[in-house]
């Protein structure tokens, strides 16, 4: 479907990252705000290339390879770059050369076959209180396939092994530059920027089966909507106050802020790069505020035909048909 391109001693270190902090951090990698996008051309589907933003998403945009063809053109190889990479996107936007109209493209995810899509859940008080779930201690984390990613107005798949597909919708950050051990006060500057997620999920196959190991339930393919576009940390004023909402077919049915995360994006990237070496491009969701399906009274659950629409403020809107 297209759609159109708009849109105690450890529990009291963790849970305080939430209202933290006082002291500052170096935000983003370069230092400049932009809208970072993948697409390709239509009928050129087999050629990705990367590009920024015109404005807040509703002009055209810059093909970066165009602009200066020393340039990658996938996502994850410009995080790479570091930046370099990035400044050269903010030349390319500064010159208003080699400008698409959007009618010529279609919008893929941000990245694309990240090495890590690392999850998090319960880390919405109000979302452990409607399934009365105790309050998380430390970061709860699981993952999904890469492959489950798709782009922000592709179709999700109903898959005929599932009766009980749900909603998520959820705050994601990229990671742009590599690290391991990374300090909570410098963990900003290994974030990239941020986007929209939806962590669509088979509950069926989260909790009831698969001995409720949740991976195979979270990771079908299509399980993962993802864009419109990485907004750069800069372009970010405060990613932990951004209203988040979630509408099937028109109605609201998820309404919170980013405010009400248990953990957020710095003690999410400190704890995890405990365990694995983060890269430029791996995905974090940081899970999903109160109002799934599953939790309804009685359960409601996705079919053929809605149409799920996943926004935050600041970053857009993902919109996706259920078929």
């Amino acid at each position: 479907m297209r759609l159109p391109l708009r849109s105690f001693s450890i529990f009291r270190s963790l849970f305080s990252h939430r209202k933290q902090t006082s002291h500052p951090q170096r935000r983003g990698l370069s230092g400049v705000g932009m809208r970072l996008v993948q697409f390709h051309r239509h009928g050129e589907e087999g050629s990705i290339r990367v590009g920024v933003e015109q404005g807040d998403g509703g002009l055209g945009v810059v093909d970066l390879k165009a602009f200066d063809p020393s340039m990658p053109s996938t996502m994850r190889e410009l995080l790479g770059l570091g930046d370099e990479g990035l400044q050269c996107a903010q030349r390319a936007l500064s010159s208003g050369q080699c400008v698409l109209q959007r009618s010529d493209i279609r919008l893929l995810s941000p990245v694309l076959a990240p090495e890590k899509v690392v999850c998090v859940g319960m880390n919405y008080r109000d979302h452990c209180l409607e399934q009365d779930a105790p309050i998380p201690k430390e970061p709860i984390i699981f993952s999904k396939f890469p492959s489950a990613i798709t782009g922000p107005y592709d179709d999700i798949i109903l898959p005929p092994e599932s009766q009980e597909v749900d909603w998520e919708v959820e705050l994601a950050f990229v990671i742009g530059r590599r690290g391991k051990h990374i300090k909570e006060e410098d963990a900003l500057s290994y974030v990239a920027g941020f986007t929209v997620a939806n962590d669509v999920s088979a509950r069926d196959w989260q909790m009831k089966r698969n001995g409720k190991q949740w991976l195979l339930g979270k990771t079908f393919d299509s399980f993962c909507p993802l864009g419109p576009a990485l907004v750069t940390t800069d372009a970010v004023k405060d990613p932990h106050s951004l209203g988040v909402r979630c509408l099937v077919n028109g109605d609201t049915v998820q309404s919170s802020n980013t405010d009400q995360m248990i953990f957020r994006t710095e003690a999410l990237v400190a704890w995890v790069s405990k365990f694995v070496t983060l890269t430029p491009g791996d995905v974090f969701l940081t899970g999903t505020p109160p109002g799934v399906g599953v939790f309804r009274k009685p359960p409601i659950f996705l079919k053929k035909g809605d149409v799920v629409e996943c926004q935050i403020d600041q970053l857009g809107s993902v919109i996706n048909k259920v078929v």
